[in-house]
């Protein structure tokens, strides 16, 4: 079995991990810049505990390298391990504004707030390391721009930080004005970050699994705490320090919680080893896919199976299911045995971070998942049957109503018309008694094959029905019946007309088997609307007996409630009279 696996905004080609060689370079970089970061933090903090302040960057720079080089060196494909070593030279770089020389300097000073933005990019780009919308992208862009542009223009004035490389005038209060300006903006693009996170986690159609979902909560707590310190400090508020201890933790504890999340990715491989035992008992579809949902961690697992006969995927019940599109924030995997596509999971895209574990599951569920996909594939076909016997009833329902048009319109008003030229006749033959005889013979004969007829064209469709209803047109039955009939219609307004059509066939079959072979003196007819479901009832006193294996009457009523995927049920024992219960499907 192959197992080929579809990221949602990743790509698909795999690229080679980067060289050993590289990520020692890079790590060793790291760690003299998380030394770097301590040491320029406690040179120029002047605040209360500035040890704490210093432990702090110096720990964001190195896990978020260190966490971003594993990432990098898992998935080399994905973008998010980059991207996190990226974030973490980040606070180095923005504490170089502490060092004398002009060039450090005017850099640490121009990109003092670039490690919010990158943070903000990082959480963002979770788990794939790409942003997945246009709405994301043009957020963090209009971050990196604010922070850009505006110390670009407060570097121009100069400011209270000393004067740079690239100050044309020395104006503090324009400045602070600018950089002010800068904080506010910047706070106000991490908060809308924030309200991305929330949104993406409150409005995913299925939950995340544990891990990232406490990793993004994280990142949702690190953005508005950042995000209210800044607006703290550009304010002058007291509690500044405070807000940037707890946004330095959060941030700082992200790593950790990503870097746990591949450990356990690690550790659930041993999962798979519980499967085995699982499939060995040779589980129902349905504890199929919790069982893979187990193996993967993922709760949000959905399992689809694909249907070459019908050309799409679909559930257990064979309806007809659609792949997420890209950029929905689905993962896909798709399933292949023996060169043949069998089924696809519908899950957390976090777990395109562990291929191995996604091929380790698919592979060990091969032989489950073909007799999966043979149930689905029967409950596909048992779907295609219900509403192929539906249509084969709508378009019976159709010819009848034209036969039954045909037959009055034509033969019917043929023998009425016949009818009145005898008359007419009979009156220019008064003077012959014989001829006169003769003629009332003849129209008497006419009036019973007219009623014969309507008989039959009754029969063929109840017209009455369709012109006025279900209870109307059991009235007429009732009134017709060979017993005393009790009738009860407790269905307001119409029917669809193929459930009257059906109670009213129902009903009649019912009637006619009581009149010929139950020896009844009374019945009774319910027609009732309960919880979905339009019930049809007749029951009578006679002698009871009644098989339903023999004569087509009563297979052809459960035949025609079965099409409508309702339920015929007989009861008829011996001395005990007959009832029928016909259950059809109604949606209110």
């Amino acid at each position: 079995m192959a197992a080929s696996a579809l990221a949602e905004g990743a790509d698909v080609d795999v690229t080679r991990p980067p060289r050993p060689s590289v990520l020692w370079t890079i790590a060793l970089v790291g760690g003299a810049a998380a030394a770097g970061s301590y040491a320029l933090t406690l040179a120029g903090d002047d605040e209360h505990a500035p040890h704490l302040h210093a432990g702090l960057v110096g720990w964001i720079t190195l896990s978020y390298v260190l966490c971003g080089l594993v990432a990098w060196w898992r998935r080399p494909d994905s973008r998010f391990g980059p991207l996190m070593v990226v974030a973490g030279f980040a606070p180095f770089v923005s504490r170089l504004r502490v060092v004398d020389a002009d060039v450090p300097h005017t850099i640490g000073v121009a990109l003092r707030l670039l490690p919010v933005v990158l943070f903000l990019h990082v959480f963002l780009a979770y788990p794939s390391g790409r942003l997945e919308r246009r709405f994301e992208r043009a957020l963090v862009a209009a971050a990196y721009s604010a922070v850009l542009g505006f110390s670009l223009l407060g570097l121009i004035l100069g400011g209270s930080e000393g004067d740079s490389l690239i100050t044309v005038v020395s104006q503090p209060g324009a400045a602070d004005v600018v950089l002010g300006a800068q904080r506010v903006a910047i706070a106000a693009l991490a908060l809308t970050g924030f309200g991305v996170l929330v949104a993406r986690m409150r409005f995913a159609e299925r939950p995340l699994r544990r891990s990232p979902q406490l990793l993004v909560s994280t990142f949702v707590l690190a953005l508005v705490t950042v995000s209210l310190g800044i607006l703290v400090m550009t304010f002058h508020g007291p509690a500044s320090e405070q807000f940037r201890w707890v946004a330095f933790g959060l941030i700082g504890v992200a790593p950790l919680l990503f870097l746990i999340g591949l450990l356990r990715a690690r550790l659930a491989r041993s999962a798979v080893g519980d499967l085995f035992v699982e499939l060995r008992t040779d589980p129902a579809p349905a504890d199929l896919k919790d069982a893979l949902a187990r193996a993967l961690r993922d709760p949000s697992l959905t399992l689809v199976y694909w249907l070459p006969e019908f050309g799409t995927y679909a559930d257990l019940d064979g309806r007809a299911v659609e792949l997420p599109e890209h950029g929905l924030g689905h993962g896909v995997t798709l399933i292949d045995r023996n060169g043949m596509r069998v089924a696809a999971l519908l899950h957390d895209p976090a777990l395109h971070d562990e291929p191995e574990l996604l091929d380790a599951v698919t592979a060990a569920a091969g032989i489950a998942l073909e007799n999966g996909r043979l149930h689905a594939e029967l409950k596909a076909r048992l779907e295609e049957l219900s509403g192929s016997r539906a249509r084969i009833v709508d378009a019976g329902q159709e010819e009848r109503k034209r036969l039954e048009r045909n037959l009055h319109d034509g033969a019917q008003q043929r023998l009425i018309a016949l009818s009145l030229e005898l008359t007419l006749l009979e009156e220019r033959l008064q003077a012959d008694p014989d001829a006169r005889t003769r003629l009332d013979q003849a129209r008497r004969e006419i009036a019973t094959s007219l009623e014969e007829l309507r008989d039959v064209a009754h029969g063929i469709h109840p017209a009455v029905v369709s012109g006025h209803g279900l209870e109307i047109a059991l009235e007429q039955l009732a009134a017709r019946a060979p017993v005393p009939v009790r009738l009860s219609v407790e269905v307001e307004g119409r029917l669809p007309e193929r459930l009257e059509v059906a109670a009213f066939y129902l009903v009649s079959e019912g009637l006619a088997n009581i009149g010929k072979h139950a020896r009844a003196t009374s019945a009774t007819i319910d027609v009732a609307r309960e919880t979905g479901q339009i019930i049809v009832e007749v029951v009578d006193d006679g002698i009871g007996g009644a098989d339903t294996e023999r004569g087509s009457g009563l297979r052809g009523l459960a035949d025609r409630v079965e099409a409508l995927e309702g339920r015929l049920r007989v009861w008829s024992p011996r001395g005990g009279g007959t009832r029928l219960r016909a259950e059809i499907p109604c949606a209110p």
